[in-house]
């Protein structure tokens, strides 16, 4: 079986294509490096250095003819969508457009796609989030994922498309991008490592879910393995602040230094935490690695890169 991953040279993306080879699937990652790195890529995957908007990644697809299309390629930042709303359509909603007119054509086994459980659900009044709370993203971030899955629920219903929509939490690990504005683990990995106290963002009092990469890495094998089709929470179902975290990464480090307080970001919502139960009941998933183990990992894959 062959899987098409976009943004397989990602945080996210290279993980899931490590897993699916390890379970003997034949894969092709797309990616644009434009936050991917080529280095992420496992070695038994074919690489296309495309973006997904253009007309050469469904000449790729047309070319590879994958049996399942596992959809990890975004702008990823919340901040950055509120500065350039129309770039963060143009790659969210429109690239995503593009590989489903190819799997609606093509016999597409599955698609599966990224989704942002911390977004889509805007500012929720109770916790944990279950699926069945309305999605009323208040960032263009958000309302590109939301939109997606409105497209994907469409093309569902007139063409027949089996999919399913993992909404993620707040994923951390190793790969992830220290120097870009999402991924506040590895930004706090990488100060303290490096011997600076980091700044947080507002009151640091902004809470959320933290799931490790290689835990939501086995929620897309599961998905695609599943007969579910559908929208799915993937999280822990704990809710953890900035300031809890940095507090937790620094002791990890044994650093002793306190992080300064700088302006909130804008578009960032107060508190998101995300029932799992669904993932449990139709994917038969839940998390295996705790917040304090996927710290000391994360800070052993910098503490590597260090020394490169």
């Amino acid at each position: 079986m062959k899987v098409v991953v976009t943004g397989g040279a990602g945080f996210i993306g290279s993980h899931i294509v490590d897993l699916l080879i390890e379970n003997n699937y034949k894969v092709a990652v797309i990616d644009n490096l434009s936050t991917g790195k080529e280095a992420n890529v496992n070695k038994k995957a074919l690489f296309y250095k495309a973006d997904i908007k253009s007309r050469e990644t469904a000449l790729i697809l047309k070319k590879e003819m994958p049996d399942y299309i596992i959809h990890e390629a975004a702008q990823i930042s919340v901040a950055a969508s509120v500065r350039n709303p129309v770039f963060d359509a143009e790659t969210n909603i429109l690239g995503s457009l593009n590989l489903l007119e190819f799997t609606k054509l093509n016999g597409v086994k599955k698609f599966i796609f990224a989704s942002s459980g911390g977004t889509v659900y805007g500012e929720p009044e109770k916790f944990p989030v279950t699926e069945k709370f309305p999605l009323q993203a208040c960032s263009p971030y958000g309302i590109s994922k939301m939109t997606v899955e409105y497209y994907i629920r469409f093309y569902c219903k007139e063409f027949k498309l089996n999919y399913t929509a993992l909404r993620y939490s707040n994923v951390y690990g190793p790969r992830q991008d220290p120097h870009g504005e999402a991924g506040v683990v590895a930004i706090f990995s990488r100060a303290v490592l490096s011997g600076i106290a980091p700044v947080i963002n507002g009151d640091g009092k902004y809470i959320r879910d933290y799931v490790y990469c290689k835990d939501v890495a086995r929620a897309n094998l599961l998905a695609l393995e599943s007969g579910f089709s559908g929208s799915v929470n993937i999280g822990t179902g704990r809710g953890v602040d900035v300031n809890e975290l940095y507090t937790a990464v620094a002791k990890a480090a044994c650093f002793k230094g306190k992080a300064a307080h700088g302006p909130a970001r804008p578009g960032d919502i107060r508190k998101n935490i995300l029932a799992i139960a669904g993932a449990k009941k139709t994917l038969k998933w839940a998390p295996k690695t705790g917040l304090e183990q996927g710290i000391k990992e994360t800070l052993e894959y910098f503490k590597k890169q260090e020394k490169k």
